[in-house]
């Protein structure tokens, strides 16, 4: 098997490199080489996937059986277009790397590998979309699914589109477990939002991994929700996170209203925790059905930290600081319950 992944250095990149080393795979890399350093046994090609004479020369390390397309995160649908079809005869799959914002309804229903998704074109640059009063559709959203089809425009059934809701475990450069982890450490009490039987469905990234292997040398195609089936109560993953660093703490479950009252923002101060009913309420059945298998998430909370505390080193990311309520913040709305 001839894999190329577009991106490969961080993360979910990284993990789907070393899975596919592990295997015997043949991998080449292609990245600008400024995220971290390539795995080791990869034909690493280094360029911007912007630039179609940088495209041209990747394309002399090919052909591939399928691409795994990590990188597109931040770009308009324009540039996931442009390397679709400049890899288009050179490569017979593409599994691209989307996210669960492309669809209507999110984060507000609940959601099905079936549920309308945003509309946008394969060609739209970066300007197209827009982000509601209430903070959906996310442009982020529209961009992604303009992504979407422009993959699917250039490979028709050789298009696979995997829609993650939240990845965690290690290597994570956004920073949401190793904040919590480092939060149940810290103990004392703990800040927490209610209610504390809400379930929540992050994935680890190395079965994300293993299962955008899994597309690339099979034959379906189409999108696939990538979630957790069954997930982890938020109080069973803090008391996890407890207990996994040996933190002396105790969570307070403040209600939603009080912490919406105190400012406290969703998503990013208290990682994970958002109230929309839609947020932990995505199916992921085809592609349990497709082959997806998810370890519990009180193993990806262990694993993390054992990176964590020993070698971890987070990318150099701007979404770091966002993640987080700062100390005295926390201690002040304790105080005041």
């Amino acid at each position: 098997m001839r894999l190329l992944v577009i991106g490969g250095t961080w993360f979910l990149g990284k993990a789907i490199v070393e899975s596919a080393l592990s295997k015997g795979w043949a991998v080449t890399t292609f990245n600008r080489g400024r995220s971290g350093p390539d795995v080791p046994g990869v034909e690493a090609v280094h360029g911007d996937r912007t630039i179609h004479e940088d495209l041209l020369k990747l394309t002399q390390s090919g052909p591939w059986d399928a691409v795994v397309d990590t990188s597109s995160s931040e770009l308009p649908p324009r540039d996931v277009l442009l390397a679709a079809a400049t890899l288009q005869n050179k490569v017979r799959r593409w599994v691209h790397i989307s996210t669960v914002s492309v669809y209507e309804g999110w984060p507000h229903e609940p959601l099905t590998d079936e549920s309308p998704l945003l509309q946008c074109p394969a060609d739209a640059d970066g300007t197209f979309g827009f982000t509601g009063q209430d903070g959906s559709p996310t442009k982020y959203g529209f961009q992604k699914a303009g992504g979407e089809r422009a993959v699917t425009e250039v490979f028709g059934d050789g298009a696979v589109l995997l829609r993650p809701g939240v990845i965690l475990g290690p290597g994570e450069y956004v920073g949401r477990l190793p904040w919590w982890l480092e939060r149940a450490k810290r103990g004392g009490h703990i800040l927490a939002p209610a209610p504390a039987e809400q379930r929540i469905q992050p994935v680890d990234v190395r079965d994300v991994a293993a299962f955008a292997m899994h597309q690339a040398a099979g034959s379906e195609s189409g999108g696939f929700n990538v979630t957790h089936p069954d997930g982890v109560s938020f109080s069973d993953f803090i008391n996890e996170c407890l207990q996994t660093t040996d933190g002396d703490g105790a969570p307070v479950w403040v209600d939603p209203t009080v912490l919406t009252q105190r400012d406290v923002k969703q998503w990013t101060e208290l990682p994970l925790w958002r109230t929309q009913a839609g947020v932990w309420a995505v199916s992921a059945e085809r592609a349990l059905r497709a082959g997806l298998h998810c370890r519990p998430v009180a193993d990806t909370i262990r694993d993390t930290w054992a990176w964590w505390a020993g070698d971890g080193r987070p990318v150099d990311h701007p979404r770091w600081e966002e993640h987080g309520i700062a100390a005295e913040k926390e201690t002040q709305i304790l105080a005041d319950l």
